[in-house]
């Protein structure tokens, strides 16, 4: 069932009644050096909602890229690191894979055969 469908119609609805039990009322909103006379309330309501809505956007932004930049350094946390600081691998380390390579080889050329 869609309920996204559903809850937006319900908002909808909700804010249609809310327009209708207040239109009737109104308000004046002075800017300092104007005003303007006899907005209805919910106008006011809402231009003050997007206002905030409009004021919170850079914030959430903000917030958005530091917690992407954060994941990226939790993968790698030094992505400019040389490769060449890496410790040269250890003798033993280096025959026992060989040794590995070459019995998984030779496995392998057993079973083509």
């Amino acid at each position: 069932m869609p309920w996204r469908l559903i809850f937006s119609i319900i908002i909808f609805a909700l804010f249609l009644v809310f327009i209708t039990l207040n239109l009737e009322n109104s308000c004046n909103i002075s800017f300092g050096f104007t005003a303007i006379e006899n907005v209805p309330v919910f106008i006011t309501i809402f231009v003050s909602f997007a206002m905030g809505l409009i004021c919170v956007l850079p914030l959430v932004l903000y917030i958005r890229i530091k917690r992407k930049e954060k994941k990226v350094k939790e993968i790698d946390p030094e992505p400019d690191a040389p490769y060449m600081d890496i410790p040269p691998a250890d003798e033993n380390i280096k025959k026992d894979a060989a040794s590995a390579r070459e019995r998984f080889f030779a496995k392998r050329n057993d079973k083509k055969k």
